[in-house]
C-alpha cells in the first residue's frame, strides 16, 4: 500500500502521463474524451456520477457530496449533446475543493473554464442546457469512455487522453510506469547513438515487402 500523500501520488502520475500509464496497467478510455481547453491536466481519485440522460441533477448533488480533491466522473447515458456543466458548476466545484471533471457528454462555457483553470475532459461541447429534476446516482460505479469507474480509482488526464487506474492496482501501475519510462529513456539514448527501432524492439523487417537496402 502506498505511503505517499495524495498530492505526491498526483504529481507522480502526471509526470508519467496518461499514455505511459495506459500501457502499464491503467485502462485507457475512449479517445472521444479530450481536454476542453489546451493544457488541462488532471490526476485525482474518482467520484462517480450517473445521470438520467438529458438531466444533470446528480451532478449538482455530487458537487456537494464528493470528497475534496476528487474528480467527478460522469456518465450521462445516451444523450451526450447537452451542456451538463458550465461556469456555474465550475465555481461551485472550486469552492468545494474538487480537482476536476471527466464527463462522457457535453459541457459549455469553455472560455470561462479555461479562465478558471479548472481541468475538464469531455466528449463534446454543447449549448443546450440539461434538466434538473430526474433521478441519478452518486458514488456508485459508472461506465465512462467505455471503462467502468468506481469511487477511489485514480483518473489521469492530459493531452493524450484519460486513463483509469484501479484503486487496488495503484502501486503496481506506478511501478510499471516508472520502469517503462526508464526503458524508454534507454531507447532514446540508443537511437541518438545510431541504433534503430528495429534493433531495439527486435522487429522482423522481412515481413515488409518492397524493402530498399540502406
Amino acid at each position: 500500500m502506498s505511503t505517499q500523500s495524495q498530492q505526491e501520488i498526483a504529481a507522480a502520475l502526471l509526470h508519467l502521463g496518461s499514455a505511459t500509464l495506459g500501457e502499464s496497467g491503467g485502462r485507457a478510455t475512449d479517445r472521444r474524451l479530450k481536454p476542453v481547453w489546451p493544457g488541462a491536466v488532471l490526476a485525482a481519485p474518482a467520484y462517480p456520477v450517473g445521470c438520467t440522460p438529458g438531466d444533470n441533477l446528480a451532478v449538482h448533488v455530487a458537487v456537494t457530496t464528493a470528497p475534496p480533491g476528487s474528480v467527478l466522473v460522469v456518465d450521462v447515458g445516451r444523450v451526450p449533446d447537452r451542456g451538463y456543466w458550465g461556469e456555474v458548476l465550475t465555481t461551485a466545484a472550486e469552492t468545494a475543493g474538487l480537482a476536476g471533471l471527466v464527463i462522457d457528454g457535453g459541457v459549455r462555457d469553455v472560455a470561462a473554464l479555461q479562465a478558471h483553470g479548472f481541468p475538464v475532459f469531455s466528449s463534446t461541447i454543447a449549448l443546450t442546457g440539461a434538466s434538473k429534476d430526474k433521478p441519478g446516482t452518486v458514488g456508485r460505479p459508472v461506465t465512462v469512455g467505455g471503462v467502468v469507474v468506481a469511487q477511489g480509482d485514480w483518473i489521469v488526464g492530459d493531452v493524450d487522453g484519460v486513463t483509469v487506474i484501479d484503486a487496488g492496482s495503484l502501486d503496481a501501475v506506478q511501478a510499471a510506469g516508472a520502469a517503462r519510462e526508464a526503458k524508454e529513456a534507454g531507447f532514446f539514448a540508443a537511437l541518438k547513438d545510431g541504433k534503430t527501432t528495429l534493433e531495439l524492439l527486435g522487429l522482423d523487417a522481412a515481413l515488409i515487402a518492397g524493402q530498399v537496402p540502406r
